[in-house]
């Protein structure tokens, strides 16, 4: 009887060609998540600051002028909060920028470590915050949102005082 040669297995160059395959899929793969993570965290910033929009209201709803519960919108000395870096604490915030609720809303937004500017009017009648936006191909983008209804993306130089220019006077430029 003669011998039967009955060879099972794949070879090395076939397994080598399926795992190139696999590899040129997973990076595929993951460059399309990193993409859409970049996008669902700018989504959450615009979020963040359209509730902040909503809650501003109730508070001038409130109070007759965009503050927190400890500030009088009319006398001596109207609330006013230049253009700033947003500030680190809600007790460090100055009129609506004090309030706990808006405090951690445009925190919240803010949360990237990008630039982040806010600015209240003289009277508390207006205001704006902007945020850095986190998406790679929109570094140079911020989120603008402002009392008047404003909801935008602006373009911005990466530096505090680029984005403290976006919500000058309390309005997105």
């Amino acid at each position: 009887m003669g011998k039967i040669s009955s060879k099972k297995g794949f070879t090395l160059i076939e397994l080598l060609v399926v795992v190139a395959i696999i590899g040129v899929l997973a990076s595929v793969v993951l460059a399309s998540l990193n993409t859409a993570r970049s996008k669902g965290s700018d989504a959450a910033v615009k979020a963040n600051l359209d509730n902040m929009r909503a809650q501003a209201e109730l508070n001038y709803d409130t109070y007759g002028c965009y503050t927190d519960s400890s500030t009088v919108c009319s006398g001596a000395s109207p609330v006013v909060f230049t253009a700033a870096a947003c500030p680190a604490s809600a007790a460090a915030g100055t009129g609506l920028f004090k309030d706990a609720k808006i405090f951690s809303m445009y925190n919240g937004a803010s949360n990237s470590g990008g630039f982040c500017a806010a600015a209240q009017a003289v009277g508390g009648n207006n205001w704006a915050v902007a945020v850095q936006l986190n998406n790679p191909t929109t570094g140079t983008q911020a989120w603008c949102v402002s009392s008047n209804g404003t909801s935008k993306q602006v373009t911005i130089v990466s530096t505090q005082v680029s984005v403290n220019n976006e919500v000058a006077g309390g309005v997105c430029q």
